[in-house]
């Protein structure tokens, strides 16, 4: 008479043996690596998104800002300066604290090199976004009505970032070409991609595969991710765009100031 522990490891055994365990092996893995990913684009959506939350006392800043700047205590570069240095070490605080919960929370990488950049994406997306929301306020200055348009603009971002459609899923030419380009979220989520998964090594349940697979070929097969440059240059590329957010805000508050007289006058 044949055991229970015995009938148990044969059906074990058979069960392995399977196409069925190989196929959850392979959605398995998978899961695990979307996962990861999918964590990553989480945090980062929801801090950024969260800033538009200072879109009313910007509004506020705004008005007070066109009135000394009718007294002529300062001009328009003066405070888009001033505006990004007392920025910076709030932003940074709020990008550290939860960042750092997150990060280790869900055993990212531990390096102190892999966090850091973690935080700096981070840091530079609420940049951009708060970037944004000055230049939505210099032309829609109603707090309901700027809110809505600051969250449309970033909802339509995300929606092209290349993590809810991938890259090569985008329609073309308007969502691939300029839009996906355009959204920064394309360079935040692919310097996370890199920044987590470049080195590692994970096991590959495909039949006949080779037994583990590389993160780089993860971040080329299955997240499209652009592998011609690293994460630094998606760092850089961000940064770009925040001065050049900043310098639109001031050439579009140059503007209203002179085309605003000759409406009144008309």
């Amino acid at each position: 008479m044949i055991r229970t522990e015995e009938v148990i490891n044969i059906l074990v055994k058979s069960y392995k043996s399977s196409g069925t365990f190989q196929k959850v092996q392979q959605l398995v893995s998978k899961i695990y690596q979307q996962a990861r990913g999918s964590m990553l684009m989480f945090v980062a959506a929801f801090l950024t998104f969260m800033a538009i939350g200072g879109f009313p006392s910007f509004l506020k800043d705004m008005k007070i800002f066109g009135r000394e700047r009718l007294n002529g205590h300062y001009g328009v570069g003066a405070y888009v300066i001033g505006n990004t240095l007392s920025s910076i070490p709030y932003l940074l605080i709020i990008s550290l604290i939860p960042g750092a919960i997150a990060y280790f929370l869900v055993g990212l990488q531990k390096s102190f090199e892999h966090f850091v950049y973690f935080a700096l994406v981070l840091f530079v997306c609420m940049m951009l976004v708060e970037s944004l929301m000055m230049i939505v306020a210099s032309i829609v200055p109603d707090f309901l009505m700027g809110i809505i348009t600051g969250a449309g603009i970033q909802g339509v971002m995300m929606l092209n970032g290349g993590f809810f459609r991938l890259p090569n899923d985008l329609p073309k030419p308007f969502w691939r070409y300029p839009m996906y380009y355009i959204a920064f979220h394309k360079y935040a989520n692919q310097g996370f991609y890199k920044n987590e998964f470049e080195g590692l090594t994970f096991p590959n349940n495909q039949v006949g595969g080779s037994p583990s697979i590389t993160g780089e070929e993860i971040l080329r097969n299955t997240w499209q991710v652009e592998m011609g440059y690293s994460k630094w240059i998606d760092l850089a590329i961000l940064l770009g765009m925040v001065v050049l957010y900043r310098l639109m805000f001031l050439g579009i508050v140059k503007i209203v100031e002179k085309v605003k007289p000759v409406v009144k006058a008309l």
